[in-house]
């Protein structure tokens, strides 16, 4: 149980740090509202407090984190900007996902 929570808190904290980077982007890139910042800052900091929630050191869950961002930004790709991912991109987001799960789940002496 444990694993499954770990692994949708950092899914839902891969969600805010992408949305809080992409409002951004229509802004800058696609001429969009000046307010999109305003979600965005609220989405980068709730990114910021979904990152702390996690029990283990800081520096593993950021390790760990990157794995699961690599994913959800595969799945981003594929969803918001409508091109479908190569084998690559999925064997690389498994390789990712496959390092978080060894940082975050290895035995550890407590």
């Amino acid at each position: 149980m444990f694993e499954l929570k770990t692994l949708a808190l950092y899914l839902l904290t891969a969600v805010a740090e992408i949305l809080g980077c992409y409002l951004p982007w229509l802004w800058l890139k696609q001429d969009k509202s000046v307010w999109l910042l305003v979600p965005a800052a609220a989405s980068l900091a709730l990114f910021a407090w979904l990152l702390s929630l996690h029990p283990t050191a800081s520096g593993r869950v950021y390790a760990a984190y990157g794995g699961v961002y690599i994913f959800v930004a595969i799945l981003w790709l594929w969803g918001v900007d409508g091109i479908r991912p190569t084998g690559w991109d999925l064997l690389g987001a498994t390789v990712a996902l496959s390092g978080m799960a060894i940082i975050m789940f290895a035995p550890r002496a407590s």
